[in-house]
């Protein structure tokens, strides 16, 4: 019996405002949508991996979601640290900064942290 994850849920509160960010953030881009008139759902991904990240946006939720102390996070690499440092930074983005462990984390327009890793040579 094998599993592979396939996709992790952030609950957003703005849908175009959470899909500018992680597109102009981390290059994702949307695959697919599904509608009612209670709620959207829209996976993004990149090219570099088949990972997919569902923004769910919940029609009857106005208040701002409870992240508890954000103790989760997504990953991702890079393999230009310095670029998406300086990139996230312009952005104003970035949270939290690890320089011994040489990461940093940014975060969403909702709060959800996001982790930058280095690629590992």
């Amino acid at each position: 019996m094998r599993f592979r994850a396939v996709h992790e849920n952030y609950n957003v509160s703005d849908l175009d405002r959470s899909l500018r960010f992680y597109k102009e953030a981390l290059g994702l881009e949307e695959v697919r949508r599904k509608q009612t008139e209670d709620y959207i759902i829209v996976f993004v991904k990149n090219g570099q991996s088949d990972f997919e990240l569902e923004l769910t946006w919940l029609k009857d939720h106005p208040q701002k979601y409870d992240l508890g102390e954000c103790e989760f996070h997504l990953a991702f690499r890079t393999d230009d640290y310095e670029g998406a440092y300086k990139k996230h930074k312009e952005m104003g983005c970035i949270c939290f900064e690890n320089e011994k462990m040489g990461i940093y984390f940014i975060e969403d327009p909702d709060g959800y942290w996001i982790e930058i890793i280095p690629e590992r040579r």
